[in-house]
């Protein structure tokens, strides 16, 4: 089959990537970055260098192709991220619809129940409905959980603090995906061309609370005292925006998430459906975060 891959080599792309073409696929790769492109045509892949806010662009990228995984990347310019998401995700679905795609895995998240959910959780519903809304083309939302990879953006208050924390507590549990769980899914689901019609599919690695994380987290770098703080949300967002982050990136990935964790909205339509848990572990984890930035 010939594959478009959105969303560059990031943690899920480049994964999904190797796989689709160790099984004889045709992979096209989206970057808007140039200088990815000889990365991409070094896994034996095609590299297609654009923005996914030119229309053109992204059904150009779409054209001859038998399956397409949709990952919305983050734009750190956009002042409204929920539009930005919202228009980008009408993009694909149009671009779909006049290409002729077969079969579309679309990387949504865990929320994306709610049509007003917190987050990107609410524009991410948006993005669902636009691709259920395509007649002829089956569709896969992966919806996971939080990335343990981000917990590589703690590492120093971790090493030097021995803290880790968020805008909720300890006891809360965190449903956890690895990515390469996720790009599993996604290879599964278009190698094997398994998807009918509309489904959801939630992809949670791991579930862990809060205090569990720390000291799995902080035990794998020799910090077994580690503890896990609960930031306010003004104290959260100040800090992220002091190692850089944008105001609106802070508040709708993070802060907005947060929120919706305390109060239950992030997880409740997951716990209902009892989808199973499994994949790379919290403690198999560990074992990469304790080796993150030495020396190969």
């Amino acid at each position: 089959m010939i594959v478009t891959v959105t969303g560059s080599l990031g943690n899920v792309g480049r994964t999904l990537t190797e796989k689709l073409i160790a099984k004889g696929h045709t992979v096209k790769v989206v970057t808007s970055n140039p200088g990815r492109s000889e990365e991409i045509r070094a896994l034996g892949a095609v590299p297609l260098v654009g923005s996914v806010h030119d229309y053109e662009f992204v059904k150009h990228s779409f054209e001859g192709s038998d399956a397409v995984y949709l990952m919305i990347p983050p734009d750190y310019n956009a002042a409204d991220i929920s539009e930005y998401i919202k228009t980008t995700g009408r993009q694909y679905a149009n671009a779909l619809r006049e290409t002729g795609v077969k079969l579309a895995v679309n990387l949504s998240s865990i929320g994306a129940h709610l049509e007003d959910g917190l987050g990107p959780t609410g524009a991410n519903f948006d993005v669902e409905q636009r691709l259920n809304e395509l007649q002829q083309v089956h569709v896969l939302h992966l919806r996971p959980g939080m990335f343990m990879t981000n917990f590589y953006g703690a590492m120093p208050m971790i090493r030097y603090q021995g803290i880790v924390g968020n805008n909720f507590n300890g006891a809360a549990n965190l449903p956890l995906t690895h990515p390469r769980d996720i790009a599993e899914a996604a290879f599964r689901a278009i190698d094997d061309f398994s998807v009918s019609g509309k489904q959801v599919q939630y992809v949670v690695s791991d579930i862990k609370n809060g205090d569990q994380v720390a000291r799995t987290l902080g035990s794998a770098v020799g910090k077994a005292d580690t503890q896990w703080v609960e930031f306010s949300d003004e104290q959260l967002l100040q800090a992220l925006m002091r190692d850089g982050f944008s105001q609106a990136m802070a508040q709708v990935y993070i802060i907005e998430i947060g929120m919706a964790i305390r109060d239950g909205s992030f997880t409740e339509d997951y716990q209902k459906q009892r989808q199973p848990v499994g994949g790379i572990t919290l403690d198999e984890f560990a074992r990469e975060f304790s080796t993150a930035g030495l020396p190969v």
